[in-house]
C-alpha cells in the first residue's frame, strides 16, 4: 500500500489530541484539469506553506498540492517544541563548516523561531506560543556537555537565554530521578502546532495561493517549466518547491537519497488538573539526551502530551501505546494508572548527520525535508528561504544548503534496513544506559 495512506484516512486528521480541539476547516478542492502557475509546491505543512505564504505576499502565482489536506502531516501532529539551533552542537557545525557559516547557520535558526512566535502572536494566538524547553541529561558527563555548549553559545553567540542546571536544580523542575543534570532554554518554546499549521494555510489562501487538496503528485516532469502531474491533472511551473518531508514517496529521488522516513508516537493523558505540577514546576516543553528522544509537555487543559518511541517500518505497530506509556511511566511512576485519552503516530524526515537537507535537486526544483526533529521552526524556515530563492534572494538558501547531508549508504534502496540495524543499536544502548 502507497505510504502516504498506510496509516491514515484519506483527508482525515489522525485522532489526536491537536485534532479534537480544532475546527477542522472544510477540504480545499482537488486538483482535476490543466493548471498554471509561477510556483507549484508539493506538500502543505509548514514548508510548504511558508513557501507559499511567501511567494503569493510577492505577487507570485502559487498552487499548492498535498495528497491529504493541509497541516496532515507532521506539521499537525508533532511534539511542538520550537527549539534553538538544530539537532547538532553549533561547536560541531563550527569543525565541519568553519566558524563564520556556523554562525551564519545559527543566526538563520534564530530568525526561525522568532518567525514562528511572532505570526503566532499577530495571526494564530490560539497556538499559544509559550516559552521554556528543558534538556534533561541521564548521566553526569551528558549534563556536562549541556552545560559546555550553553557556555559556549553564551561567549561566542551573546544568547545568554540558556540556564546550567545540576541535578537537584534539574530534578526541582522536572519531576523525574532519572535525570542527572540538564539545561533550560528560555528562548525557545512550544506551540500547539495544528493551530499554527491551519492558521499559515488561511493566510496563505488569504495572500493568493491556491490550495488542492486530496491531489497526491505522482511524478514531475523536469523541464522549463516543470509539470507536476497527480492522477486527475497536472501543474505548469516555471519552479517547483518539493515539501513533502516524511511523506515523500518516490517522487524526487535526490531527496528521498539523503531523507529517511521514520515514524514517531505521542499519547495525551488525561486531564491531570494540580497534579500536573507533580510532572513540571512550569509550563515548559521538556526533551532529553537519549538517543530515541523522550519529548513532552502540557497541554492547555493540563493533558501530558508525552512522545518517544520511534519505528522505521512503514505501518504503525499494531499496539503503540503500551511501550509509549512504558516509557512515561519509567520517568514519572507518579503518573502510574493514569488513563490515556489519545494515542497517535506520525512520519518525520531525518538525515544522517540530522541537519535539514535543503537543495536544488534542478535548475527549477528546490527541496527542503529531513529537519530530524527539529522541524517546528526549521520547516517553516526552509519554506521561506526557498522561496526567497526563487525571488532572486539566495543567500539564506546558499547556507542552508551548505549544511552536510551526504546520501545514506546504498542510496533510498538500502536506507532503510542499514538505518534500522543502526537505530536498533542506539535503542539497545538507551535501554542499556551506556
Amino acid at each position: 500500500m502507497n505510504p502516504l495512506f498506510r496509516n491514515d484516512r484519506p483527508g482525515h486528521f489522525p485522532d489526536s489530541w491537536y485534532a479534537s480541539t480544532v475546527e477542522t476547516p472544510r477540504l480545499n478542492p482537488r486538483l482535476g484539469g490543466a493548471h498554471r502557475a509561477d510556483v507549484c509546491v508539493i506538500g502543505a505543512g509548514f514548508t510548504g506553506l511558508w513557501a507559499a505564504l511567501t511567494l503569493a505576499r510577492a505577487g507570485q502565482s502559487v498552487i499548492v498540492l498535498d495528497a491529504h489536506r493541509a497541516g496532515f502531516g507532521a506539521s499537525g501532529r508533532n511534539g511542538g517544541q520550537v527549539s534553538s539551533g538544530f539537532n547538532a552542537e553549533q561547536r560541531w557545525l563550527e569543525k565541519r563548516l568553519g566558524k563564520e557559516q556556523a554562525r551564519a547557520a545559527w543566526d538563520i535558526a534564530q530568525e526561525a523561531k522568532a518567525q514562528v512566535r511572532t505570526f503566532c502572536e499577530g495571526n494564530a494566538p490560539e497556538a499559544r506560543f509559550t516559552p521554556g524547553v528543558a534538556h534533561g541529561a541521564y548521566t553526569p558527563a551528558e549534563a556536562q556537555e549541556y552545560h559546555r555548549e550553553a557556555e559556549h553559545l553564551a561567549q561566542s553567540y551573546d544568547y545568554d537565554e540558556i540556564e546550567a542546571l545540576d541535578r537537584y536544580a534539574m530534578q526541582d523542575l522536572v519531576k523525574t530521578r532519572l535525570y542527572k543534570g540538564g539545561v533550560i532554554d528560555r528562548g525557545s518554546g512550544h506551540i500547539h502546532p495544528l493551530h499554527y499549521a491551519l492558521a499559515l494555510a488561511r493566510e496563505a489562501k488569504a495572500a493568493g495561493a491556491q490550495l488542492f487538496d486530496r491531489s497526491e503528485v505522482i511524478r514531475i516532469d523536469h523541464g522549463t517549466p516543470a509539470i507536476v502531474r497527480t492522477a486527475h491533472g497536472h501543474v505548469s511551473a516555471d519552479h517547483v518547491i518539493v515539501a513533502g518531508n516524511g511523506y515523500l514517496p518516490g517522487i524526487e529521488p535526490k531527496t528521498n537519497a539523503r531523507v529517511m522516513p521514520i515514524n514517531s508516537f505521542i499519547c495525551a493523558t488525561e486531564p491531570l488538573g494540580d497534579r500536573w505540577r507533580d510532572v513540571l514546576a512550569e509550563d515548559i516543553a521538556v526533551a532529553d539526551s537519549k538517543f530515541v528522544v523522550n519529548y513532552y509537555r502540557m497541554s492547555e487543559d493540563r493533558r501530558l502530551l508525552f512522545g518517544g518511541r520511534e519505528s522505521y517500518s512503514i505501518g504503525f505497530p499494531k499496539d503503540i501505546e503500551t511501550a509509549l506509556v512504558a516509557r512515561m511511566e519509567q520517568l514519572f511512576p507518579q503518573l502510574r494508572g493514569v488513563s490515556i485519552s489519545h494515542v497517535w503516530g506520525g512520519s518525520l524526515g531525518i538525515t544522517t548527520t540530522r541537519l535539514p537537507c535543503v537543495q536544488a535537486v534542478a535548475p527549477n526544483v528546490l527541496s527542503g525535508a529531513g529537519f530530524s526533529g527539529h522541524g517546528v521552526a526549521l520547516s517553516g524556515m526552509a519554506g521561506r528561504v526557498m522561496g526567497e530563492a526563487i525571488l532572486g534572494q539566495s543567500g539564506k538558501f546558499d547556507v542552508l544548503a551548505s549544511l552536510p547531508t551526504p546520501q545514506f549508504p546504498g542510496g533510498s534502496a538500502l536506507r532503510a534496513p542499514i538505518l534500522t540495524l543502526a537505530m536498533t543499536w542506539y535503542a539497545m544502548r538507551d535501554r542499556l544506559g551506556i
